[in-house]
């Protein structure tokens, strides 16, 4: 459960609540976290993709020699994640340090049913009241990130931990149509676009997700295993089997469980 924490000016204690939205690349996660922070009141977005390195610090792959931004070993400053989710945990605040470069991203619009937004935001709404009227203010932090649960340091202080699976022929689909990525740059707050070379997909992307998530899965089996139990309450969604309003729907039926 969230963190009870000191109190504000209404003499209410905070109780913050991590949500964790992982999965691969293309798998849906940022946009499925962004539906949820409209339905969701006190909310806020943190994009692990926010915590890679600097471009001119991410190691170059030994056999292929490009860039490696997807091995979790040095795909992630996983000490500043843990600290800032340590933060935002205690605080209910994004560190004002924290730089994102999600603006600068393609975002490509997945319309929400607004019936099912207006019914959900209300029931959370009305939870919302009912904590208060106990003395105590919920906020959300929703975690997503194509290495969530890599670090145990990350994946413990969640609340709740969900994954979208997709297959892997629509994630590189989807891959490809992207026109690149905003990354990182020392000294540069609006960071660089990165573009994948040839072969990205099968010789990195692809091999790098299979590693990071293999022993979250029964028998190791990514693509069609259940949770192997590492993470612990992890809750799979085959995500392409789901439209965007029933994927809302699981996870706000998930997160009503959490008060």
């Amino acid at each position: 459960m969230g963190s009870l924490e000191s109190n504000d000016s209404t003499q209410h204690k905070t109780r913050i609540i991590l949500v964790g939205i992982g999965g691969a690349t293309c798998s849906g996660k940022t946009t499925l976290a962004k539906h949820l922070a409209r339905i969701l009141p006190n909310s806020v977005i943190i994009h692990q993709d926010d915590f890679a390195p600097p471009q001119e610090q991410v190691p170059v792959h030994p056999v292929y020699n490009v860039q490696d931004w997807d091995a979790p070993t040095g795909a992630i400053q996983w000490p500043r994640m843990v600290e800032s989710l340590k933060e935002v945990k205690k605080t209910g605040v994004i560190p004002p340090e924290h730089i994102s470069h999600d603006h600068l991203n393609e975002q490509k619009d997945v319309p929400l049913n607004d019936g099912l937004m207006l019914r959900w935001s209300r029931v959370f709404d009305e939870m919302q009241r009912n904590a208060e009227r106990g003395g105590i203010k919920i906020i959300w932090g929703l975690v997503d990130g194509f290495l969530l649960y890599w670090h145990p340091g990350v994946y413990e202080q969640l609340d709740a931990r969900i994954f979208l699976r997709v297959p892997e022929a629509i994630l590189k689909h989807r891959r490809y149509e992207r026109h690149g990525y905003h990354t990182a740059v020392q000294f540069d707050p609006e960071g660089s676009l990165w573009r994948d070379p040839p072969n990205y997909w099968e010789q990195i992307v692809w091999p790098a997700y299979l590693e990071a998530n293999r022993d979250i899965f029964a028998d190791g089996d990514v693509e069609h295993g259940g949770p192997s139990g590492k993470v612990p309450q992890l809750v799979l969604i085959d995500a392409i089997e789901a439209s965007m309003e029933e994927l809302v729907q699981r996870c706000c039926e998930v997160l009503k469980e959490t008060l």
